[in-house]
């Protein structure tokens, strides 16, 4: 992606819960792609965003396994990794008229289009059948921006 200086900036993607959840858990077998495709966002390779909703999905399936302190030591550590993308009234407007079979893929999607987003890092592409945006599983994220 250029800009108007002709320097690259890094792809900007929202990074979908399931590819959280895979990290946190340890899923397998998705671990290893997801904590690469996550790594690159560390290394500031790509531009991660988390939707806000986002962090309270996580804690309630994460603190079931990990518990509350570990969870939270989780999120603190995502929200210094990436930027937190906001829930509003715009997004949530938007995910209304959607029609996604279902609602939270549809707030995933919604902000990252209300974020200008170029794309969302995710495992369920099928959620996402009528993005106008990137869909990116871990794998071709990757490649994406390696």
């Amino acid at each position: 992606m250029g800009s108007a200086q002709g320097e690259i900036r890094p792809l900007k993607v929202l990074v979908d819960t399931n590819v959280l959840i895979d990290i946190a858990l340890q899923r397998q077998p998705f671990f290893q792609d997801s904590d690469r495709a996550f790594a690159l966002i560390e290394q500031r390779r790509a531009e991660g965003f988390i939707s806000a909703t986002t962090y309270s999905d996580l804690y309630y399936i994460i603190r079931k396994t990990q518990g509350h302190d570990w969870t939270l030591r989780f999120l603190r550590r995502l929200s210094i990794i990436c930027q937190i993308a906001t829930v509003d009234q715009a997004v949530i407007s938007l995910a209304l008229s959607l029609g996604f079979p279902d609602f939270e893929d549809a707030i995933q999607y919604a902000t990252a289009i209300e974020t200008q987003l170029d794309g969302i890092l995710t495992r369920d592409t099928q959620g996402f059948a009528q993005a106008s945006i990137q869909i990116f599983t871990p794998t071709p994220f990757i490649q994406a921006v390696t």
